[in-house]
């Protein structure tokens, strides 16, 4: 792959999906990604499970942990019967969307397993799309966090990688991923210049975390949040009070914001509403932060260290 330019432009989606609505979700992707491109955009990123929603209503709705609980069974089988599968329709047109403009996407997806080992389960992804390669990274959330583990199964090592793209070296962990210092090491080990951290929403400790990781990594971060209001909670589950009395409240407010290999802003955080957030990176400032740090370099002792990634096989 030909080196990428020292600048390089990226935009990060925050925008609320059509809910649990695949079609509806894939318009929204088609007119957002069109606004990012037509921006100069050649990276455009998207938030966890954008493609069709993240279940805030683990979290927010009372009743989830109840045993055989009717309307949460309901909530699943929706889920279920909107989420994507791998290779599918949807991957199909996103790769197809990146080659005809010229962009590379990563967008998180709910997917589901459809045959053959791991058939039935359903997976938190990051997929990552180039103008040349399509599909060609596909990493499943290691561990689902706490009440996550009602809908998605542990994912695998097997995209636990970074890929070359005409924007630069990327990479991508989900969620509370940024919080597991294995994961970490196994992306900074990839040589990242631009890391995808998506979250439901950015707040305060994610903002920590997303820092953090660009410090650490010393690469650019873009920190991808979610927009959510409270119309969009499952209509067959009680709403708490406050949201029930307020349809637009916002559940997931978003927070999305592009961070410098010094840990320092490049724009961002934005809250409590819809945006393409759009900004040059520099990529020759990951040189002159790595003088001072480089966990995998002249920082690193592997004479004391042993560090090893047992990728695996894809489980289903």
């Amino acid at each position: 792959m030909p080196h990428p330019p020292d600048t390089v432009r990226v935009a990060v989606i925050q925008a609320a999906p059509a809910y649990l609505d695949i079609a509806g979700t894939m318009a929204i992707i088609d007119r957002r990604l069109a606004e990012a491109v037509d921006r100069g955009a050649t990276l455009v990123a998207f938030g966890e499970t954008w493609l069709t929603g993240y279940p805030a209503w683990l979290d927010t709705c009372p009743g989830m942990g109840l045993w055989d609980h009717g309307p949460t069974k309901e909530v699943f089988a929706r889920l279920r019967r909107s989420s994507v599968t791998v290779p599918g329709p949807e991957t199909e047109q996103l790769a197809r969307w990146a080659r005809e403009r010229g962009c590379t996407i990563v967008i998180g997806v709910n997917e589901r397993v459809d045959r053959g080992p791991g058939h039935g389960t359903l997976y938190n992804s990051l997929l990552t799309f180039t103008p040349r390669g399509g599909l060609v990274n596909h990493h499943r959330k290691l561990r689902p966090t706490y009440t996550e583990r009602l809908v998605w199964g542990p994912g695998d090592g097997a995209g636990l990688r970074a890929v070359d793209t005409p924007s630069g070296r990327l990479g991508g962990l989900i969620c509370w991923e940024h919080w597991m210092p294995l994961a970490r090491q196994a992306l900074h080990l990839e040589a990242e210049q631009i890391h995808v951290a998506v979250w439901p929403t950015v707040h305060e400790r994610h903002q920590i975390a997303s820092r953090h990781y660009a410090f650490e990594g010393r690469c650019f971060v873009l920190a991808a949040g979610g927009i959510q209001r409270a119309a969009d909670l499952p209509a067959e589950l009680e709403h708490p009070p406050e949201l029930a009395a307020e349809p637009e409240a916002l559940v997931l407010s978003g927070g999305s914001a592009i961070i410098g290999p010094d840990g320092n802003y490049v724009a961002g955080p934005v809250f409590d509403e819809e945006t393409v957030l759009v900004e040059d990176l520099d990529l020759a400032a990951i040189d002159r932060e790595s003088m001072t740090l480089d966990v995998t370099g002249h920082y690193a002792r592997d004479d004391v260290f042993g560090f090893e990634v047992r990728r695996g096989d894809r489980l289903g």
